[in-house]
């Protein structure tokens, strides 16, 4: 019994202790804590404490007073188009210049990309056609002789009175035939560059005009086709070249033919050249949405056949800019920073969006975005920078 007695107590005592865990949890659960269970004794968190976060664009340094403050000032401008583009021919100032003849290139005297003039010999051709065709013209000189000697006859003849008319008639009909075969190979020969007085089985080719050689089809020995496609040679006029640039759908009712825009090639970014509008291509990239928009550039001299450009279209709609001194903008991996005065003698750095530099004060530029007018800036970034460098 005694031993009963104690299993009995202990199973009590763990009923009783289970009875109370309950409880326990009610009083946590509705937030009321008895005296004998508050506090950290208890094993509860401390309340939280919140601490603010740090700005990571917000700078202190000393003497604060020792770097000049401008006023972001307001500039008025006509609104502007960018878009990119590539150099291209004027088809118009192409000049091909085919084989007249079919045969072998036995000679090359220019190259790709060489400088051209007119009259210049370009390459020669030994051609088998030439043979052919001086032979026909060897035998309409003959029949055309034969044909005007028999018509002599016959008027002489028809004179006397020992001839008839209609036998005239057959006579000069012949003549006539003769002649027009003669001339018909005469031309044939001088069609393919042979002087028939001069026959020769080889045909030199001279640049028809003046230019740069912007495409070559032949080498040396290769066989060549009589006015086959494309032509052994192409000169191109490079004085004037298109910029063809592609204008996104939504931006295509900005721009008129007619418009000028600044052209800026990505190889002479100092250079600005002006281009006029001429024409739209009438098909849209389905892919990116894009139109051919075609603009006329009178080449210096140091333009290039594909080389990459940038165009800026100017419209007539007036857009108010932020202005500020060029050395207040900070250029870091392709992202544009100045630095503003902050409370505290504190400066903040703001990303913005740069824009041009005004023509006729190369001091000031343009902020598309990120700074209004009369914000006050830094006016030399790149100083403050280092300086919060070295104390990083």
């Amino acid at each position: 019994m005694a031993g009963y007695n104690s299993i009995a107590r202990t199973r009590s005592a763990g009923i009783l202790v289970l009875a109370s865990i309950p409880s326990f949890f009610t009083l946590v659960s509705c937030g009321h804590v008895s005296a004998q269970g508050s506090g950290p004794a208890a094993g509860l968190p401390p309340a939280a404490k919140v601490v603010p976060f740090a700005d990571a664009a917000l700078f202190s340094v000393d003497h604060p007073e020792q770097y000049p403050v401008a006023t972001a000032a307001e500039h008025r401008a006509l609104s502007e188009l960018v878009v990119t583009g590539t150099v291209t021919p004027d088809v118009s100032r192409q000049v091909p210049v085919p084989s007249l003849a079919s045969g072998r290139i036995v000679e090359i005297d220019a190259r790709l990309g060489d400088q051209v003039r007119k009259g210049q010999l370009l390459f020669k051709v030994r051609s088998q056609d030439i043979a052919g065709a001086y032979a026909n013209y060897l035998q309409a000189v003959k029949n055309e002789e034969l044909s005007r000697m028999q018509l002599d006859r016959a008027k002489k003849l028809f004179d006397d009175g020992a001839y008839p008319k209609s036998q005239l008639e057959i006579a000069q009909n012949a003549e006539d035939d003769n002649a027009v075969i003669l001339n018909a190979t005469k031309e044939q020969l001088a069609l393919m560059g042979v002087d028939p007085d001069h026959p020769t089985g080889m045909v030199s080719y001279y640049a028809p005009v003046a230019g740069t050689i912007t495409d070559q089809e032949i080498t040396k020995d290769a066989a060549v086709q009589s006015y086959s496609i494309p032509a052994p040679f192409t000169i191109s006029d490079l004085s004037s070249v298109w910029v063809v640039c592609d204008v996104y759908e939504n931006d295509l009712s900005t721009v008129k033919i007619g418009d000028t825009a600044d052209i800026t090639l990505n190889a002479f970014p100092g250079r600005v050249l002006k281009g006029r509008v001429s024409n739209f291509l009438p098909i849209l990239d389905p892919n990116i949405r894009t139109g051919k928009v075609r603009i006329e550039v009178q080449n210096p001299g140091f333009m290039r056949l594909g080389m990459f450009v940038t165009a800026t279209f100017r419209g007539q709609t007036v857009e108010v800019h932020t202005l500020v001194p060029a050395s207040a903008i900070m250029h870091l991996h392709d992202r544009d920073f100045v630095f503003g005065p902050a409370p505290g003698g504190k400066f903040r750095r703001v990303e913005v969006v740069s824009g041009d530099v005004l023509n006729n004060d190369t001091s000031l530029q343009e902020i598309k975005s990120g700074l209004k007018p009369g914000d006050q800036v830094i006016t030399n970034a790149l100083v403050l920078d280092h300086v919060l460098g070295e104390k990083e």
